[in-house]
């Protein structure tokens, strides 16, 4: 990923998006937590509204997040995330709202922008250039168990008229193969809705294993017809320096944003 800081503000882009026809219009970010006001733990650049923060600093954040990325914030549409497999297709009139139950969204309006929040989940992020159009999806391992982000690209296709040829996906940081150990109950739960798991695991003994989140949801993209795939390769786990992380933080953290719209 590509990395970038505007006014104190810390991001990332997907090289893949950068160099894509017509990414001049195109708006996309990878929070870190830098460039914000907030105390620990959430220090600093903390997006969640429900982890404690003080109110006031959660909203100075967004405040800094949109003059760096040069949004208003009545162009922002946002989610409360629950870990689910609902996506939802937003446009203009949707603009400042916050969804209920929703995990994806998808777009093609131009000047609205999609915003989730994550501390160790996949951010999944998707860019068509032809049909310009793009997407976000919130895959912890729910999400992934219940393939959030093969549905946001297929919604993409069925109800933005994308083609999956054209679509670009980029697989943000979020918790790695390195630290995503499971037990067996859950690991099991994935081998009954996704025979290839074990493909994707390093065992550990004791039925427990380290699933690879990333290869997973890249596998699930792939199956709905999007070949265009970029992992961004980070561990919130091990980087958090740079990201909020639920587990290596024992759920003491804060949430970073990744957003992206066309302007």
């Amino acid at each position: 990923m590509n990395r970038h800081e505007n006014a104190g503000v810390v991001y990332g882009t997907f090289e893949s998006f950068d160099r894509a026809p017509g990414s001049d219009g195109l708006m996309h970010a990878v929070l870190t937590r830098h460039g914000g006001c907030s105390a620990p733990p959430w220090a600093s650049l903390n997006l969640g509204n429900l982890v404690g923060d003080d109110s006031a600093a959660v909203e100075e954040n967004h405040t800094r997040v949109y003059a760096a990325l040069g949004l208003r914030r009545e162009q922002v549409v946002s989610v409360r995330q629950v870990h689910g497999d609902r996506v939802a297709r937003v446009g203009p009139e949707d603009g400042g709202r916050v969804l209920l139950a929703t995990d994806a969204l998808i777009s093609a309006s131009p000047g609205v922008a999609l915003l989730l929040r994550f501390a160790d989940c996949v951010p999944v992020l998707f860019y068509d250039p032809v049909r310009r159009a793009v997407g976000l999806a919130h895959a912890g391992w729910q999400g992934t168990l219940v393939d959030i982000a093969g549905k946001t690209a297929r919604a993409l296709q069925v109800e933005l008229g994308c083609r999956a040829s054209d679509l670009r996906a980029g697989i943000g940081p979020s918790i790695g193969p390195c630290c995503c150990e499971m037990g067996p109950e859950v690991l099991e739960q994935f081998r009954a809705a996704w025979p290839e798991t074990d493909a994707f695991c390093t065992p550990l003994g004791g039925g427990r294993a380290l699933l690879d989140l990333w290869r997973l949801n890249a596998r699930q993209l792939e199956l709905a017809g999007v070949k265009q795939i970029e992992i961004g390769g980070v561990c919130t786990v091990c980087h958090t320096h740079d990201y909020y992380s639920h587990r290596g933080e024992r759920g003491r953290t804060g949430r970073f944003g990744a957003l992206i719209g066309l302007r």
